[in-house]
């Protein structure tokens, strides 16, 4: 669900992904002071499942061959931010993830 697609509101796509209406004004509003934001183009919300228990993380099914990578940025707290294509192991994503958190 994004925002404008079907009829979806900012308040409907906050909600569904358990967010405030604000960080995705703001998320836009950042996107578009750095040339990142085309209204065309819109932005989407991926998936991401992280176990939340101490551990090893568990393999997930690995991207389709067929999908050709795509860049992502993935923004943490403290004004840290990721930048990888969507082609990433998750297992590696997961703790770099961690190790970036941490530092």
């Amino acid at each position: 669900m994004s925002v404008g697609v079907g009829g979806a509101t900012v308040t409907q796509v906050a909600q569904r992904h358990e967010v405030t209406r604000q960080q995705i004004y703001a998320w836009r509003h950042d996107l578009k002071k750095k040339g990142l934001w085309s209204p065309d183009a819109g932005a989407l919300f991926y998936p991401l499942d992280m176990p939340m228990a101490a551990g090893v993380p568990t393999a997930q099914d690995t991207v389709a061959e067929t999908s050709p990578p795509v860049a992502v940025e993935l923004r943490l707290r403290g004004g840290r931010s990721l930048h990888f294509e969507s082609t990433i192991d998750p297992i590696a994503l997961s703790v770099l993830i961690r190790a970036v958190d941490a530092a």
